[in-house]
């Protein structure tokens, strides 16, 4: 915990991304493998997977908003050197966050028919849609709890547990997957519905891991019964960040949805190349992916050790990476693009809008990222409706009008466009945001409720 506060920025970041990295890639290779297994069935389930794709990632990133809220706050504690706040925190947002799952399930499975209908779903693919999405409501705790318990692993400097539970997870997937999909070892051929079975499984396996390494190696999560006042005043600390934290992540995966429902207007085959160039998108942010989860924790335990030249040190060195990492993606994606298309489908049409998608979006992806950490900088820093503005302006004000305008002046081709423009203005705005805030001495955080004090143990 004290190379957070202490190592040089960075030697502390690149030390927490390093391990990170190997869980990255693992925490995409979900979609990913998932995606190519159910291609091999054809167009109609790969565009089921593409309808599919942003709903599922807009309700990770709920769960993964209430987690964002736990790791900022028990870093900050850490950061005080206040490990029984740190304990509190885990142990009451662990139990918000299965309840808040729990909520989400019930409310999904009574709405898949006409949340798909309004995403553009037809008759063909709605029956695929619904028999994976009922199986995903039916285990989405399980996905919940490793979201939230990364972030903390992070925080206590065990970043290689934390990938190699993600790696893990991913490992299982993949096995059952192709087993489950297509009915090997005796097993029945379950089609797309074994795909969310595959996930489900393997995420309930990394979740009671991840479970034992809290309660019995940190021994942070406490299974006592809490106080109901004291629960309810943590919740309100969890919350203060989690909304807004959960808005910030869901603007993502709407943002995937808007492209979608755009696409929907030219055909499954539109679709479908969006999904496959989708998960291939996911893939290319692995590397910078691993250094921003390292973002949060790092800054959140300067910001409670008023060490803010370290932030700004960390700034710069984030946007820079993020910066020429992404312009070395984008032109070997422009390269690659036909041998990427031909992985994921033999139907030429799919594979031209696939070319189209990965040729125009991936010269954003390093301002995106520029975006995408300025976000992070800012819930680190205690200012979580700032980074939930940030990202609407992203999908409100640029994404939404410019994708629509696009489509209906150049075709299929203008919604790349309107994405590509977004991406650049996003991360353009979000640089001088940051910039901005820590040039002009030392930020305030926003309104949040206070810790609770601790209880009175009588003599």
């Amino acid at each position: 915990m004290a190379k957070l506060l202490q190592n040089s920025v960075r030697r502390a970041l690149f030390q927490m991304a390093f391990p990170m990295l190997a869980g990255t890639v693992a925490l995409n290779s979900y979609n990913l493998a998932d995606t190519w297994f159910v291609s091999r069935l054809g167009t109609i389930p790969l565009a089921a997977m593409g309808y599919v794709f942003p709903v599922v990632m807009l309700l990770r990133f709920i769960a993964g908003g209430i987690g964002t809220g736990i790791t900022t706050l028990a870093s900050h504690a850490l950061g005080r050197t206040d490990r029984r706040d740190a304990a509190r925190v885990l142990t009451h947002g662990a139990i918000l966050v299965v309840l808040v799952s729990a909520a989400i399930s019930a409310a999904g499975l009574f709405t898949v028919t006409p949340l798909f209908r309004f995403l553009g779903a037809d008759d063909q693919v709605l029956p695929l849609i619904r028999s994976y999405m009922r199986t995903w409501y039916a285990g989405a705790v399980f996905m919940s709890l490793p979201m939230m318990g990364n972030g903390i692993l992070i925080s206590l400097g065990d970043s290689k547990t934390a990938s190699l539970m993600m790696v893990a997870g991913a490992l299982l997937n993949c096995i059952l997957d192709p087993v489950l999909i297509f009915g090997l070892l005796g097993f029945p051929a379950l089609g797309i519905w074994g795909a969310a079975l595959a996930t489900v499984i393997a995420q309930a396996a990394i979740a009671a891991w991840v479970i034992r390494l809290l309660a019995v190696k940190h021994s942070l999560l406490r299974f006592s019964r809490p106080e109901i006042s004291v629960f309810r005043r943590s919740c309100r600390r969890i919350m203060g960040f989690a909304v807004p934290g959960s808005i910030s992540m869901m603007l993502m995966p709407f943002s995937a949805a808007v492209i979608v429902f755009l696409a929907s207007r030219w055909g499954n085959e539109a679709v479908a190349a969006v999904s496959a160039a989708a998960r291939i998108e996911t893939f290319a942010f692995v590397i910078p992916m691993a250094l921003g989860i390292s973002l949060v924790p790092f800054v959140s335990q300067n910001f409670g050790g008023g060490r803010i030249d370290r932030i700004r040190q960390a700034k710069t060195y984030a946007a820079a990476f993020a910066f020429v990492y992404g312009l070395f993606v984008a032109l070997l994606f422009f390269l690659a693009a036909p041998f990427l298309a031909a992985v994921f489908t033999r139907d030429p049409e799919v594979a031209a809008v696939f070319v189209l998608y990965v040729r125009i979006i991936s010269f954003g992806y390093g301002m995106m990222e520029i975006h995408r950490y300025c976000g992070f900088i800012l819930t680190g820093m205690h200012r979580p409706a700032s980074a939930t503005v940030l990202n609407f302006i992203r999908v409100g004000v640029l994404l939404i009008p410019l994708s629509s305008l696009g489509s209906r002046c150049f075709g299929v081709g203008g919604i790349f466009a309107g994405r590509l423009l977004t991406d650049l203005v996003a991360g353009a705005i979000g640089l001088f945001w940051v910039n901005r805030l820590l040039r002009h001495g030392w930020p305030q955080a926003e309104t949040l409720p206070p810790a609770p004090p601790p209880p009175i143990i009588p003599d």
